[in-house]
């Protein structure tokens, strides 16, 4: 692996770990269906990872 790989991977990393943070901030327990625990922890980490995937471009497009 080259530096700038190692770079890209904890750029997306931080930029994953800031989104999840960030969601926690909302309350999204009143738009899902009772008994759908599973499903709503999934989108949530789904929402996460799109999240963080833009925020990490953004960084290495101003970087870059």
């Amino acid at each position: 692996m080259t530096l700038d790989n190692i770079k890209n991977f904890l750029i997306y990393v931080m930029a994953f770990s800031l989104a999840m943070y960030a969601l926690q901030s909302v309350n999204y327990e009143k738009f899902i269906k009772k008994g759908r625990v599973v499903e709503a922890q999934l989108l949530y980490i789904l929402i996460a990872m799109a999240l963080g995937y833009l925020i990490a471009q953004f960084i290495l497009g101003i970087i870059r």
